[in-house]
């Protein structure tokens, strides 16, 4: 196989500096290499931008909104700041609200909770199970995996058509797939909702790191999204968007903070008195830090230029495209075809191999990291695999033997700190694991496929 060289001019975008660019690792066939990182859909490493920013307002730290001190209102303007930069990065309205939030999943948590009543709620099978899962309490109508976008927005206006025209609904849809790093058709879903009565909140934890994200260009209503790929620490998220639902609902948490007045009522109660801004969602301590540092990394991508990341990125999609599909044996998964455009996200299969035992391979042979299984997003592979819903197969902890088949999946991704050698050693790993096979032997440990210590190499 032969692996594109032509790496992008340095002047125009070079790989953004993270942390653990400089890390090795040991390999089971003796000595070490630099780790390559390359489950950046899971969580990017954090930019050293964002790290050194962190790390020079560390000494400065202070209660939040609860001080009077120098560094308690430090803190507190440093934290609002925080708000308004995410708020210009997401392309907000005057009127919308930027709560913090833990991660993804729970800013979707949050927005179920805050859904009316009767609420009907439509997603997709191919969501995220952090899109797909937080609406126990409403009326939920699961539409079937499109085959192309515009399959997307004909079931979307079907689906709507058929519902109670008079009641509150809301869609939720994902920006990228975490499986196929597909792009979705996000505006014209937007507007097939709104003309509906729809409101519609999208799930952009794959999309915001690999491309802008404009909330009043896109006419979505909400937007959710993790720091931790974000290219910033664990910890933090955001939910931004329409304020009424959230003003209209209970605190998401109830406690300090989120109270602007509590007192004592003359039968022995409590009357409280909650805010209307986002903080009546953010009860408790703030995870000041982790605010920060999403702030952080939005100013260092859009100082890096977006259209710049979003370019060199591509040149990386395409080449691992082109490498994949000289391995006759790789079947990559997708939705919408080979023609869709995408971020950095693929995922395949290798016919032969457990991918369990082929991603343990690249991480034990090749100092690669990736990742197997199901993605969170079992009902989506499971599609993209042909298995029945009811197959045995769960996220993390693959069932079967080394060589033997599993209902898993392998998944590559990448963004704007990955080096063109990383790259480059991953489509030689692949092409030289399908036709060689691997050096060591393996075995299931933990639901783990592991190299077996006390075995020989196969040589």
């Amino acid at each position: 196989m032969s692996v594109p060289t032509a790496a992008l001019d340095p002047s125009v975008c070079a790989p953004l500096p993270v942390l653990g660019q400089d890390v090795t690792v040991p390999l089971v066939t003796g000595g070490e290499v630099t780790y390559a990182a390359l489950d950046y859909a899971a969580s990017a490493p954090a930019l050293q931008r964002v790290w050194d920013d962190v790390a020079a307002y560390a000494p400065y730290y202070g209660s939040v909104h609860r001080g009077a001190g120098y560094l308690s209102q430090l803190s507190t303007d440093l934290f609002e700041n925080s708000r308004r930069t995410v708020a210009e990065f997401l392309g907000c309205r005057p009127e919308d609200q930027v709560v913090f939030t833990r991660s993804t999943t729970d800013s979707l948590n949050l927005l179920a909770t805050a859904i009316p009543a009767n609420c009907q709620v439509f997603v997709y099978e191919t969501e995220h199970h952090a899109s797909l899962l937080p609406w126990r309490n409403a009326q939920v109508t699961y539409l079937d995996a499109p085959r192309t976008p515009g399959q997307a927005v004909e079931a979307l206006e079907r689906a709507l058509a058929d519902r109670d025209p008079y009641g509150p609904a809301l869609v939720c849809v994902t920006g990228a797939s975490n499986v196929t790093g597909e792009l979705w058709p996000v505006k014209e879903l937007a507007a097939a909702a709104h003309a509906h009565g729809a409101r519609i909140v999208l799930d952009a934890a794959q999309l915001a790191p690999h491309h802008p994200v404009d909330i009043a260009e896109l006419d979505v209503d909400w937007v959710a999204f993790s720091g931790h790929k974000l290219y910033a620490p664990f910890g933090s998220g955001v939910l931004a968007g329409r304020a009424d639902w959230l003003q209209a609902a209970d605190p998401y948490l109830a406690g300090g903070g989120a109270s602007r007045k509590v007192a004592r009522r003359a039968d022995g109660g409590v009357e409280v008195d909650w805010h209307t801004t986002a903080a009546r969602h953010e009860a408790g301590s703030p995870n000041v830090i982790g605010v920060y540092s999403i702030a952080s990394a939005c100013k260092a991508l859009t100082e890096a230029g977006f259209d710049n990341l979003v370019a060199r990125e591509q040149e990386l999609v395409s080449r691992v495209r082109e490498g994949l599909a000289e391995v006759p044996e790789v079947q990559v998964l997708s939705l919408f075809g080979d023609d869709a455009p995408r971020v950095g996200v693929i995922s395949f299969v290798v016919r032969g191999w457990n991918s369990s035992h082929f991603a343990a391979a690249l991480s034990a042979e090749y100092g690669i990291g990736v990742r197997d299984g199901l993605f969170c997003a079992h009902p989506l592979v499971r599609t993209l695999l042909g298995s029945d819903p009811q197959d045995p197969g769960e996220c993390g902890a693959p069932e079967a033997e080394p060589g033997e088949r599993s209902l898993n999946a392998i998944r590559v991704s990448f963004g704007a700190g990955t080096p063109d050698e990383h790259i480059d050693r991953f489509l030689r790993a692949v092409t030289e694991l399908v036709r060689e096979g691997a050096q060591w032997k393996y075995r299931t440990e933990d639901g783990r496929c592991v190299p077996d210590r006390g075995e020989a190499p196969q040589v």
